[in-house]
């Protein structure tokens, strides 16, 4: 890890990359593709890197035998081109059949769930997923899914709630229960409105002064507080603290009042509740209040928190995770993260394909029948990229542990009689039809994957020399 005091128990590839210190200009290319990828499409971070290493490691072979790394970049583009080209015609679209569509995106969201930590409740998780991105009626902001982690209970008691939870609790004396609120956003100052330029010093003469210099503090804030009373608010939701005295003063005044909603939090509530966010109060007649049905005070676990109900985007969710400790929540985060994502450019972009191994074996044999109507060298580059292609289900079979080059040959075989649909049944260790038992993925996952490896390999082989500064001579 970079920083030795930073934790993480992950097997997510982005996640790996990033956390881990790389000098290497060519890791540092793979670390960038893998980060692309999860920020573009979520999934496919580690098949990205792999296939990228395999494709390298085919165009070492053919430098060494005096081939150009121009003719291999140019043999890798058709190789690329067909092998894309075949994965769209392999998509299956089932969108006009709702209840097939459903069971399309349930299949996609277990596939992802399968190599994570969720993969013991990926049933419980896909549901979950599935109902909070279909929520979004095909919109692609995941910021209207709000994620809670709480620890305490197991991974198992976590759920989706059709409305927005916020992690923080109402002021003392203030009510807990508000139907039909008007809803006032804010990012202000609600502590003691004192002179806020550092480095300043403020000499008194005498201990009368100083209170003078609190009272007038105090009326300002008074003032200040009465200002928002006036733009007749019911609920005041303020990013930074709330101190003693306009807390007692909303309470006075019948507002409920919740603090310290951190900028991410208060820039998703916002959004849903369709309010802007305000920092002066002296004319609010252009000021958007924010509204939805119900505001109540809530428990999860041991803590209070505030649940808004009907909210004006109906697309708005929140999904509360549950665990055992931080780190089980963190990586849960992480890969429901990914589920969404992937859902959501599924949900965007309609079609899917085959995994286990499926989609790759199918195009690593168009790859080779292009190779053998290529002329030339490029063939041989073609055929490397088709090689590469075939290590992915060999990996997948190696870390399931079972016999790769066996697996891969019968699957080759299946293949070869036009079993379109045959892919490795990692669970008992065979040949299967993965339409069948549910192994999908979406469309546009497994092409980023093959144009970003692609993309790498090609960059990292123009590479002539790396250029470094020297390190500065110890001194003497």
């Amino acid at each position: 890890m970079a920083n030795p005091n930073d934790v993480k128990v992950t097997n997510d590839g982005a996640t790996i990359l990033k956390s881990i210190a790389i000098d290497n200009a060519a890791a540092k290319i793979l670390v960038n593709c893998s980060t692309s990828q999860d920020s573009e499409v979520g999934d496919g971070t580690t098949s990205v890197c792999v296939l990228s290493g395999e494709l390298l490691r085919e165009a070492e072979k053919l430098v060494n035998q005096r081939i150009h790394p121009q003719t291999i970049i140019s043999g890798y583009r058709m190789a690329a081109e067909c092998a894309l080209n075949t994965l769209r015609e392999s998509a299956i679209d089932n969108s006009a059949n709702p209840e097939q569509y459903r069971s399309d995106l349930m299949n996609i969201a277990r596939t992802v769930l399968s190599s994570k930590i969720l993969c013991h409740y990926k049933d419980h998780f896909a549901a979950m997923a599935v109902d909070a991105v279909l929520r979004l009626q095909g919109s692609q902001n995941l910021e209207h899914i709000h994620i809670i982690k709480k620890t305490g209970a197991s991974l198992g008691d976590s759920f989706l709630d059709e409305g927005y939870i916020l992690a923080k609790s109402v002021g003392i004396g203030q009510p807990t229960r508000l139907e039909n609120p008007k809803i006032l956003v804010a990012n202000t100052a609600m502590d003691a409105d004192k002179i806020k330029i550092y480095g300043t010093t403020v000499k008194v003469s005498s201990s009368s002064r100083l209170a003078d210099i609190e009272r007038e503090e105090k009326q300002k804030m008074r003032e200040k507080c009465q200002k928002i009373v006036d733009t007749q608010c019911d609920c005041f939701i303020n990013r930074l603290l709330i101190y003693n005295f306009p807390e007692q003063f909303f309470a006075d005044h019948g507002v409920m009042a919740i603090e310290h909603a951190e900028f991410t939090g208060i820039e998703g509530l916002a959004l849903v509740l369709g309010a802007d966010i305000v920092s002066q109060f002296d004319d609010t007649s252009n000021v958007r209040f924010g509204t939805c049905r119900l505001i109540e005070e809530i428990m999860i676990g041991e803590d209070k928190m505030i649940h808004f109900s009907g909210v004006p985007v109906g697309a708005a969710s929140t999904i509360v995770l549950r665990g055992a400790n931080q780190q089980i929540l963190d990586e849960a985060e992480r890969s429901l993260h990914d589920a969404l994502c992937v859902l959501a450019q599924a949900v965007n972009r309609r079609g899917v394909i085959l995994g286990g191994g499926c989609s790759e074996v199918l195009m690593a044999r168009h790859v080779d029948e292009l190779a053998q109507r290529t002329p030339g060298k490029k063939q041989l580059a073609i055929e490397g990229f088709a090689r590469a292609l075939r290590q992915i289900p060999t990996i997948l079979a190696d870390n399931a542990g079972y016999d790769s080059a066996e697996l891969v040959a019968q699957l080759r075989a299946a293949h070869s009689r036009d079993d379109r649909r045959a892919g490795l049944n990692m669970t008992v260790g065979q040949v299967g039809n993965m339409y069948e038992l549910g192994i999908l993925e979406p469309l546009h996952v497994k092409e980023q994957v093959v144009s970003a490896a692609s993309e790498a390999a090609e960059m990292i082989l123009r590479i002539d020399d790396i250029i470094t500064c020297a390190p500065r001579a110890a001194e003497e």
